[in-house]
């Protein structure tokens, strides 16, 4: 008891930002893999960023896992494309990150959430990528198609917001899971592209690793934590006295 009550006084006497430090550095360490992947895409990010337009186009295409590639070197682009940012910024994605990522790992562990999002960031890409291999053979695209850019991370991301429909409690993991569906969908109806089905099959895939998850029951419950937020932020009534 003794011990415990000078450890804390030692935390207590420690500068804010050595607390602060040492909060985010607990924080990040139960979802290793999430942080590592983030700071990969960080560091393309800022090589994109500093090159010329001609040097990122030639980088992205070396990366690309288009029909070609898929082809002639197919380990190779399926690691390296997933190591770079499509669209958006590397702020947009440390936000979906923590969101759908970091939980993921923590809940499953870091090789079932990694196995989760390379099945769907492979799975998706084979997929999206034979429906635009279809369309180049039915005359519905030109068959330089097959040289098309296609790297990023939404895959694999899509396949881990999928998979979190069976960390939340009944019935609100339904609720979740039609919600994700009708996204995907609904980028499927609008966008009418081969990308948008890769992130819906993406999405699918998710849902299919539902055997990944079984020995990992669901303990989410959305209402109850509105709650418990609710009850620390709401103000406190001030007692009137007489």
């Amino acid at each position: 008891m003794a011990g415990s009550t000078v450890r804390g006084s030692e935390a207590h006497r420690r500068p804010w930002w050595a607390r602060a430090a040492r909060a985010v550095w607990a924080y990040v360490r139960r979802a290793p893999g999430t942080y590592l992947w983030l700071a990969i895409l960080l560091v393309t990010t800022q090589v994109i960023r500093h090159v010329d337009p001609l040097t990122a186009d030639r980088i992205l295409e070396r990366r690309s896992t288009n029909l070609h590639h898929l082809q002639v070197s197919p380990v190779r682009v399926l690691v390296t494309s997933a190591l770079w940012i499509a669209g958006g910024g590397w702020l947009s994605y440390f936000l979906l990150y923590n969101i759908f990522h970091v939980p993921a790992e923590r809940w499953l562990g870091t090789l079932r959430w990694l196995s989760v999002a390379m099945l769907a960031h492979v799975g998706a890409t084979y997929l999206s990528e034979g429906v635009l291999g279809w369309a180049i053979h039915s005359g519905l695209a030109p068959p330089r198609a097959v040289y098309t850019l296609d790297y990023g991370v939404s895959y694999a991301l899509a396949g881990v917001v999928a998979v979190l429909t069976y960390l939340i409690v009944r019935p609100w993991r339904y609720l979740y899971a039609a919600g994700v569906l009708a996204v995907y969908a609904l980028g499927v109806q609008q966008n009418r592209d081969y990308t948008s089905i890769g992130h819906l099959s993406a999405a699918l895939i998710g849902f299919a690793c539902y055997p990944l998850t079984r020995d990992r029951p669901g303990a989410f419950d959305p209402v109850a934590a509105v709650r418990a937020a609710w009850r620390r932020v709401r103000p406190v009534p001030r007692v009137r006295g007489r």
